[in-house]
């Protein structure tokens, strides 16, 4: 058996042999050939080259399908991303919006809000006061009013310059009494200015901001700590006319909200912000320089304020 397997090797190799001697006389010839007989040479080889040429087409067509699959993969996924950082801005966007709460209704809604008006009140007929008593004056850009302790930087939240800022969903010009009032307390009393609408970005962060109905009652004493002033509480049924003169010859600013009466139909932020000498008060109101351009009887002050309570109003000291 083993002699057997030798003698086939053996034949195996003897086949190679001849095999491969045949092909080396093959390429001698054809490399002859190449060179004495190119007609011949050609008609040999022109199958060969024939199947070369049509594998490089064909490589050329698969590597330019591929090129075009690949460039379309990209188009496809840049637009993809464009579209999807289009939905992120579009979602960072709506994080930036101020909250929307719900509308306050029942005991929230009488007590702890400021129930704006639904129409612009039509102020009554009332004389202005003489120019050395009390006027409006412009430095610098910026408007005051004379008269009390000291000139206060007055705002009117009419003004075109931020009537339409956002007060929330809501407008300055419409709802935001409260933040411009603030506003004026606060530029006045700290010597910073801060205009109505950066007050009105400040008290939808802090929440102070009522959907529909002005600010809650918070914002007075909620501001004022916010910038490091004092607030105290006056109580109308507990706090006698002559302390609050007294608060507002020492220099101190009093905020009160006021209901239906010669400032408002329905509800309504003034600063009162000084005393003159026969005992009529001079008030900023961010919604009329007319009506902050007069005098007015404390009684009648008093008498308008709002019959609520809540958060230490309807009447607030602030220095």
């Amino acid at each position: 058996m083993k002699n057997y397997e030798r003698r086939g090797s053996w034949k195996r190799y003897i086949l190679l042999a001849l095999l491969l001697a045949l092909a080396c006389v093959g390429a001698v010839e054809l490399f002859v050939c190449a060179f004495r007989a190119p007609d011949v040479y050609a008609s040999i080889t022109a199958p060969v080259r024939a199947v070369i040429a049509w594998a490089g087409e064909t490589g050329d067509l698969t590597w330019n399908a591929l090129c075009q699959r690949t460039d379309q993969a990209v188009d496809s996924g840049v637009a993809q991303v464009k579209a999807g950082l289009r939905r992120l801005d579009e979602y960072l966007a709506s994080l930036a919006q101020p909250p929307e709460p719900d509308e306050p209704d029942g005991l929230e809604l009488l007590e702890e809000i400021q129930l704006v008006d639904d129409a612009v009140a039509a102020p009554p007929p009332r004389v202005q006061a003489d120019y050395s008593i009390t006027s409006q004056v412009i430095r610098d850009g910026q408007a005051y009013l004379t008269g009390g302790a000291y000139d206060l930087v007055y705002y009117d939240q009419t003004d075109s310059a931020w009537a339409e800022t956002p007060y929330g969903t809501d407008t300055i010009g419409r709802y935001g009494c409260g933040p411009a009032a603030m506003a004026m307390v606060v530029s006045t009393l700290t010597g910073a200015v801060t205009d109505p609408a950066e007050m009105a970005r400040h008290c939808v962060d802090q929440g102070y901001w009522a959907k529909k109905h002005g600010s809650y009652w918070s914002i007075v004493p909620g501001v004022a700590e916010d910038y490091g002033l004092t607030c105290t509480s006056f109580l109308p049924e507990e706090t006698e006319e002559d302390v609050i003169i007294h608060a507002l010859n020492t220099g101190q600013l009093l905020v009160a909200l006021v209901g239906p009466g010669h400032f408002t139909n329905g509800g309504h932020f003034i600063v009162l912000r000084g005393i003159t000498l026969d005992g009529s008060i001079l008030v900023a109101d961010p919604a009329s320089p007319e009506r902050s351009l007069t005098t007015w009887d404390l009684d009648l002050i008093l008498e308008e304020l709002s019959p609520n309570r809540s958060s230490g109003g309807p009447l607030w000291a602030i220095f």
